[in-house]
């Protein structure tokens, strides 16, 4: 799933592929955006940790766990 993270001040997005369970990264969310200061510590699919200024953040976004069908339905 991916979870988006855009900025008070830039225009671009931090896009990070995560595996960890939707519930357990909303609450880790949660908890680092709750209080304004410091980071947010998140860790991507291939293992690389991110850490975000919570100050600078302006939103998350996080996707769903679910996989969009590939291919052409029919029958």
């Amino acid at each position: 799933m991916n979870i988006k993270v855009g900025f008070t001040e830039n225009p671009r997005e931090l896009v990070i592929s995560a595996q960890d369970n939707r519930d357990e990264l909303i609450r880790t969310i949660n908890e680092g955006l709750r209080s304004g200061e410091g980071f947010l510590e998140l860790t991507d699919s291939k293992g690389h940790t991110y850490f975000i200024n919570s100050g600078d953040i302006a939103y998350v976004e996080v996707g769903s766990e679910s996989r969009p069908a590939v291919g052409f339905g029919g029958a």
